[in-house]
């Protein structure tokens, strides 16, 4: 069942989980309080599941915080948290796709640096809270099959993050024939994998103070 939320009720769902999905570094932590009463704030199930992530984080210590989320984002390939993998891999679609987020920025008023990847989910979801809504909703629901796919890889792994992933895709319309049909190819046979030289997929950083400010940390 679709999560029934209010735009603002949706934004602060999405600025919540964009903070939530980054490193969980002293600023993270140090947020924690704020995100608790964010997170309140959402009703339903969305505001149940990252209010247990955020717990998690509370109750966790710091280092194994630190090596989970290495461990799991930056070591494991199902769960990469970059939409444009999923449907292209590091092929030369994949720089055609990347190019589409960043213009949907350019156009909002918002300019990532060079070395910064636009199509990060936590970058998305913070696009979508603080700026763009719509556009955001757009990209995130023409990565659906990537959004789900990194859903089912974290519950495989029985992730705390998965309780960030499924508020995620309750904010998003239910997933289609032809985007499950595309789930279930990509977990059989994975993304393309035509080597083109990009450029080391590394987390991007924070968003570029621009007109419009936008939060949340990448590491």
């Amino acid at each position: 069942m679709r999560a029934q939320l209010t735009d603002t009720q949706r934004a602060l769902a999405w600025q919540s989980a964009s903070v939530l999905l980054g490193y969980p570094d002293d600023d993270l932590l140090g947020r924690l309080p704020a995100l608790r009463e964010a997170v309140t704030a959402v009703p339903g199930p969305v505001g149940e599941h990252l209010g247990r992530f955020v717990e998690h984080l509370a109750g966790t210590p710091a280092a194994q915080l630190a090596a989970d989320y290495v461990d799991t984002f930056d070591h494991t390939r199902r769960c990469c948290l970059y939409l444009t993998y999923y449907a292209h891999g590091d092929t030369r679609k994949r720089g055609m796709a990347l190019l589409k987020f960043k213009n949907a920025y350019r156009i909002a008023g918002l300019e990532l640096t060079d070395d910064e990847l636009p199509d990060h989910l936590g970058v998305v979801l913070e696009f979508g809270a603080a700026a763009d809504p719509k556009t955001a909703a757009r990209l995130l629901t023409e990565h659906r099959a990537g959004v789900e796919l990194l859903r089912l890889a974290l519950l495989d792994r029985s992730s705390p993050y998965a309780d960030v992933l499924e508020a995620v895709s309750l904010t998003l319309p239910a997933i289609g024939r032809r985007d499950a049909a595309a789930v279930a190819r990509l977990a059989a046979e994975g993304p393309p994998a035509e080597e083109v030289g990009l450029q080391p997929y590394g987390p991007p950083e924070f968003m570029p103070s621009t007109d419009q400010h936008l939060t949340g940390a990448r590491r």
